[in-house]
Order: structure tokens, then C-alpha cells, then sequence
């Protein structure tokens, strides 16, 4: 089992940025590849952004390209999505994903792909 818990979401005005953390416990973190997903209200959750196990893979969707980016701290556990350029259809809840990976660049953008999910965080922007 992997616990995932996110923390870093807020109000900011369109134009600014927040950077979202997900702390991860209960499994050794460097065999995980990790994902950002997000889901606004009456929409689906989507896929934001994935990094491979070994950091060396990244994705990410086309609305977020050039704004957003993913990293991950295996020292901490922790794996980040700094938002820059905030838009107002930014707005939703920020899960982050977890899935054990066959290999360690795969990345998985997928969201059947995923075992195990935090609670979410929210992010607001206002315009």
C-alpha cells in the first residue's frame, strides 16, 4: 500500500503560481511512478502531468505544457507540480496518483492506470 497526501493548493489570481506537493509513505517510492490529475466541477478527472520512477520521464497534457512541471525529491518522498501562468480554467481539485512501475521510465498517463490516490487539494484562480 501507498499513502499519497497533497498539500499546497489555494486562491491565487490568474496569472500566478502555487506549487503542489504529495508526500508519499508506505512503499519504497523510487519503484513508483507518479501522476498529477485534476477534476473541476461536472467535468471528469483528467490527466495533468507524470514523471517515471526514475525521474527521467516526463509528460504532460497539452493545456499545461509550457506552464506546469513536474518533479520528484527521493530523498523526501515527494513528488511536485509547480504551476506557473495560472489560468482561470486551472481551477479544480489536484490529485496525485501513484502505480508501481514495470519499468523504471515508463510513465503512465492513463488514469486506470493508477492504484493509488490522495484525497486532492484544491486550486482556485481567480481571474
Amino acid at each position: 500500500q501507498v499513502q499519497l497526501v497533497e498539500s499546497g493548493g489555494g486562491l491565487v489570481q490568474a496569472g500566478g503560481s502555487l506549487r503542489l506537493s504529495c508526500a508519499a509513505s508506505g512503499r519504497t517510492f523510487s519503484m513508483y511512478a507518479m501522476g498529477w490529475f485534476r477534476q473541476a466541477p461536472g467535468k471528469e478527472r483528467e490527466f495533468v502531468s507524470a514523471v517515471s520512477a526514475s525521474g527521467g520521464s516526463t509528460s504532460y497534457a497539452d493545456s499545461v505544457k509550457g506552464r506546469f512541471t513536474i518533479s520528484r525529491d527521493g530523498a523526501k518522498n515527494t513528488v511536485y507540480l509547480q504551476m506557473n501562468s495560472l489560468k482561470p480554467e486551472d481551477t479544480a481539485v489536484y490529485y496525485c496518483a501513484a502505480q508501481e512501475a514495470r519499468r523504471g521510465f515508463n510513465v503512465y498517463v492513463g488514469r486506470g492506470s493508477y492504484a493509488y490516490w490522495g484525497q486532492g487539494t484544491q486550486v482556485t484562480v481567480s481571474s
